[in-house]
């Protein structure tokens, strides 16, 4: 349970208050997760050195959990650690073990990379570059349209709490989503050590989270298609993108195909049991395992 406090005797966490990012929310959620209740207490001006060890302060005073002062910590990469980093970091590991989650260290490993960095580096003002001709809107910019709307008698405290609950709940639901690709990687990569050398497509026997351990490995770099069986029924065919970076497809399936369905696009395609192809030419979708080798057999013909 989160609340926050009036009286700093009341608070085991402290943290500043005014306008909230993701940082101090995120900071706030993971703690309320690890510690199960925590009183906040927010303020501008505190010092650490009156507190026991027992009392979190983060992303304000100047102490071991904030960021604010010279000498803060970086990552290997660059990357300043804020507030939730370094919780993360000190933390992180114990709350997973207390989780009873599999591969803790490889799941610390990969929340740090896939969650925490990004928030680190976005309140430290480390912005991503975007090419995109519409508004992407980022984590860090989810948690600040929580903060009181102009003209409106919405409190810092309640809009601060509701934040905290969807961070908790993105958290905990990352724990689980990382936990799942961290056991699939080894799954992923056996698969990939019975491929041959040069091999155009990789067929998985259920459907596991396989892009970003594809796209790390140099022996993958000739796959151009996976296929794996969809939950709608019947299999699917997705392209692999060039880089996590480059999306652009490898290959794509071909362009008469595109945007078609059932009758049509078995007609067009000339075979039967593919019954559709997304009009991005990304995905299609297959009646049985045959059909997924026919299109294999068709479309790398001259690959």
């Amino acid at each position: 349970m989160l609340k926050v406090v009036n009286r700093i005797e009341d608070a085991n966490c402290i943290t500043h208050a005014g306008t909230f990012h993701a940082d101090d929310v995120f900071s706030s959620a993971f703690l309320e997760s690890y510690l199960k209740d925590v009183s906040i207490y927010r303020t501008n001006s505190v010092d650490p050195t009156l507190f026991s060890n027992d009392v979190f302060i983060y992303d304000v005073g100047r102490g071991k959990f904030d960021h604010h002062q010279n000498d803060c910590l970086k990552r290997e990469n660059g990357i300043p650690y804020c507030s939730f980093g370094l919780l993360w970091k000190e933390y992180g590991k114990d709350f997973l073990n207390r989780l009873g989650i599999a591969r803790a260290d490889r799941v610390w490993e990969m929340m740090d990379k896939d969650l925490v960095e990004g928030i680190d580096a976005d309140d430290n003002g480390v912005f991503p570059k975007v090419d995109a001709n519409y508004k992407v809107k980022m984590l860090p910019g989810i948690v600040k349209i929580f903060n009181p709307s102009f003209l409106t008698e919405q409190t810092e405290e309640e809009q601060f709490v509701k934040a905290c609950a969807l961070a908790k709940m993105i958290l905990e639901e990352e724990v689980y989503y990382i936990q799942g690709k961290a056991l699939a990687e080894e799954k992923v990569l056996d698969q990939l050590d019975d491929l041959d050398e040069g091999a155009k497509y990789m067929v998985l026997n259920s459907f596991l989270p396989y892009e970003e351990v594809l796209l790390g490995e140099e022996k993958a770099n000739s796959i151009l298609f996976v296929a794996y069986p969809s939950n709608r029924g019947g299999y699917a065919i997705k392209t692999v993108p060039k880089s996590m970076e480059d999306r652009a497809n490898r290959m794509d399936f071909p362009a008469e195909w595109a945007g078609l369905e059932g009758e049509e696009l078995e007609k067009v395609s000339g075979i039967p049991g593919l019954t559709f192809c997304h009009a991005t030419r990304f995905l299609v979708s297959c009646r049985d395992l045959d059909t997924v080798y026919q299109v294999f057999q068709k479309i790398l013909v001259d690959c």
